[in-house]
């Protein structure tokens, strides 16, 4: 395990290295202001609770799922660790990485000046995959065996999503039917308020190890370590992860938790718990199984279960075909510009 002055020691000696660590962090702090929101938005919708303590709940929650989650199991950052292979040619290799991250962050980008909360998740393993595709020609490069958890995880979190937040929200309308709801608001702003932190928190232990095997793949192919596929996260990168995904949600949140959470539903206190649990709940069963969902499609689809539970025009489906949209694209988007980006950086460097 490599030490926090090791590495610095690394980065200022390899050129290379520091823009490898540049880029992925870039990409950490892009997943902060397009995902992390999807944690708070409800919360911050319903006004259980202001945005900038929000933010700041956000970032400790991201920080403490990180750490526990990556301590007893790490199943998630291995999966996107060895999902490709970028060959034998160390050099080519992370010219390729950082190929990838390019795209990831252009990608990301585009969809928050739109204000379309897309996956940074979907981005991520389509960018590496469109890379990987790139430097062999062929699939060849292509862990199927990895690559087959993501289809496991997008029906995790469009079906189970949507499910859960349907299932719960009933759930909690049949135990507080005979309650005033005027009684009942104080307690579920305080509700929501936990639901927040316990998404936040699955935010980290999903989205944080992911990027998490991303640095250490790209030290890795770094120090000319071609086939190494077992690795320990240091508590150093689990801090700066967690700082610099905290900076990124401060800065650029507003429009993701707007769509998210004010005009796709317009939910009460009780919803927004529901939503922020149900979506939690998954999070959690797909994180201990080392499957790599996306927040931002968990998220959205508890919220759409909720909305349905009351009916279903109380969704606006306009706002929800525009993110249908975009995650659809975002495989073919995002992973033909990894392999543009490849080929011209393979090409030139």
């Amino acid at each position: 395990m490599i030490s926090f002055l090791d590495f610095l020691t690394q980065v200022t000696q390899n050129p290379a290295l520091l823009v490898t660590v540049l880029l992925t962090l870039a990409v950490i702090l892009v997943n902060g202001w397009t995902d992390a929101p999807n944690a708070i938005a409800t919360a911050i919708s319903t006004r259980a609770i202001a945005p900038r303590p929000a933010i700041i709940l956000a970032a400790v929650f991201n920080f403490f799922g990180i750490l526990v989650m990556t301590t007893i199991n790490k199943k998630v950052a291995e999966t996107i660790y060895n999902m490709v292979d970028f060959g034998d040619n160390s050099h080519d290799a992370l010219v390729a990485l950082c190929a990838a991250m390019v795209a990831i962050v252009l990608w990301a980008v585009a969809a928050w000046i739109f204000g379309i909360p897309t996956s940074e998740s979907h981005a991520l393993i389509a960018g590496l995959t469109g890379a990987s595709i790139a430097i062999h020609n062929s699939l060849s490069g292509v862990n199927g065996g990895e690559w087959v958890k993501v289809l496991y995880g997008l029906l995790l979190s469009t079906f189970l999503g949507f499910a859960m937040g349907y299932v719960f929200v009933k759930f909690v309308e049949m135990l507080f039917r005979n309650v005033d709801r005027r009684k009942t608001v104080g307690f579920f702003q305080n509700a929501q308020i936990t639901g927040a932190a316990a998404m936040a928190f699955m935010h980290g232990a999903q989205d944080g190890q992911k990027f998490m095997g991303v640095f250490l793949l790209g030290m890795a192919l770094n120090s000319g370590q071609t086939n190494v596929t077992t690795f320990e996260i240091p508590f150093w990168l689990i801090l700066l992860c967690s700082i610099v995904m905290g900076l990124g949600t401060s800065v650029g949140g507003y429009r993701i938790i707007k769509a998210v959470g004010m005009d796709m539903v317009k939910l009460e206190t009780y919803q927004g718990f529901s939503a922020d649990i149900a979506g939690a709940g998954c999070l959690l069963i797909s994180s201990l199984t080392g499957i790599p969902v996306s927040t931002t499609h968990t998220k959205t689809t508890a919220i759409m279960g909720v909305g349905a539970a009351r009916r279903l025009r109380s969704v606006n489906w306009s706002v929800v075909g525009e993110m249908l949209l975009t995650w659809v694209l975002t495989f073919p988007g995002c992973g033909l510009i990894g392999f543009v980006m490849a080929k011209l950086f393979l090409a030139f460097l």
